[in-house]
């Protein structure tokens, strides 16, 4: 019985996918829930499972091409087996013997060299490893632009026609490489931003000496009760849902002439990936627990490297934290995620000189930023919201108390 496999259904906000790389081939067998296929939309990277066992029969569409919501693009004979591949007829017993020796040289001189390219690179897409074996080029040889490194059928294309240096690279290599799905969406988004909204940033410090020695403290017992490490995101996230319910405007969005306010802090959490930068939304984080928000994006940053997200897991978001601490940025004005109003920026501790009670000591400081939507956000309340955000992770067992 043939089984159609269908582009899985895709919201209204994403129109369209592009066939990132096939992982089989027409004849392969495969199994219920095997992934057959990846597609590639403006926000994710979606798997497309077999609905049935079987063989796969047809591909209708290859690597590159795009394709809509409930289209067909394969199909499946459920219950076949895939078919043997051919063996060269054995000669009969004593063959060799009886033909002379002679005519056998004859006839191995006369055969003309087999023109079947030997396989190459078993765990390139099939284009890629039937392209390398044609044009002779070593699939090692060459950088892959793919998902997770992978290479390509256009990278052996390039490589083969000198247009790529290859892995060893050269003197001057240059390399031309189309924007995938997701890094044109992200590059559209920022060009909107800085577009659409008055956008400015104001500055502030953190002490993080009491957050810092209250981890010290605690972890261990933290990692007993919950089973997962107490991080300084738990603290960022859970005092900036806290301000937000203090500073109503922050979390508003603008929605033509109106204004936008939101009784809920979902906050989107910045998550670095290899085909760049998402943004997971932590619900209602105003009623999570440390323990909870540190689960929730645990298992964000998993599905993220994994390339496992969905799309509900980006959709919405009321405000965003970033965090260029983790790659050693000391200060930076990150940019608003539209149809957000702010977005607050950590960044690297570093240990500093500051006066305290008439003292000057080292403490581990923390430059904070906040950009937002002019428009609708003052000055007044972005210092306020940032000072708010200060306060409480000066004093963390006031934020603990909900104080």
């Amino acid at each position: 019985m043939a089984i159609e496999v269908k582009v899985p259904v895709l919201p209204e906000s994403v129109s369209d996918a592009t066939i990132a790389s096939w992982h089989k081939k027409a004849g392969d067998a495969v199994k219920r829930d095997e992934n057959l296929l990846d597609l590639e939309t403006d926000k994710v990277v979606l798997e497309v499972p077999s609905p049935v066992d079987g063989v796969l029969k047809e591909i209708k569409f290859k690597e590159g091409d795009t394709v809509t919501s409930q289209q067909v693009i394969a199909v499946i004979e459920e219950g076949a087996a895939a078919a043997p591949s051919a063996e060269a007829p054995k000669p009969a017993a004593g063959a060799e013997e009886v033909m002379p020796k002679d005519k056998a040289a004859a006839l191995h001189a006369a055969a003309p060299a087999s023109t079947t390219p030997a396989p190459v690179g078993g765990d390139l897409p099939p284009g890629a490893r039937f392209t390398a074996a044609t044009s002779g080029v070593n699939p090692a040889e060459v950088a892959g632009t793919g998902r997770r490194g992978m290479v390509t059928k256009e990278d052996i294309v390039n490589y083969a026609s000198g247009k790529t240096a290859g892995v060893a690279g050269g003197a001057r290599p240059e390399e031309r490489v189309p924007m995938t799905r997701m890094r044109a969406r992200i590059a559209e988004r920022l060009m909107q931003s800085k577009n659409s909204i008055a956008m400015l940033t104001s500055f502030n410090e953190v002490n993080l000496a009491k957050v810092m020695e209250m981890r010290k403290e605690l972890q261990d017992d933290f990692v007993k009760t919950h089973g997962i490490k107490l991080g300084f995101m738990s603290f960022f996230a859970k005092a900036a849902a806290n301000a937000l319910q203090r500073h109503p405007i922050v979390n508003a969005s603008v929605d033509g002439n109106d204004v936008i306010y939101h009784g809920y802090a979902d906050i989107s959490i910045a998550v670095s990936t290899d085909k760049g930068l998402v943004t997971p939304v932590l619900r209602n984080v105003e009623r999570m627990g440390f323990a909870e928000i540190e689960q929730g994006i645990a298992d964000y940053a998993k599905k993220a490297r994994d390339g496992k997200l969905g799309l509900d897991d980006l959709q919405g978001g009321t405000f965003t934290i970033t965090n260029g601490g983790t790659f050693g940025s000391l200060m930076s004005t990150p940019i608003v995620n539209p149809p957000q109003s702010a977005i607050l920026g950590m960044h690297a501790i570093k240990e500093r000189a500051i006066v305290e009670n008439g003292q000057v000591i080292a403490a581990p400081m923390m430059y904070i930023a906040l950009s937002y939507d002019h428009r609708i956000i003052d000055g007044k309340d972005a210092v306020l919201f940032l000072v708010d955000i200060k306060n409480q992770l000066e004093n963390p067992h006031r934020m603990l108390l909900g104080m």
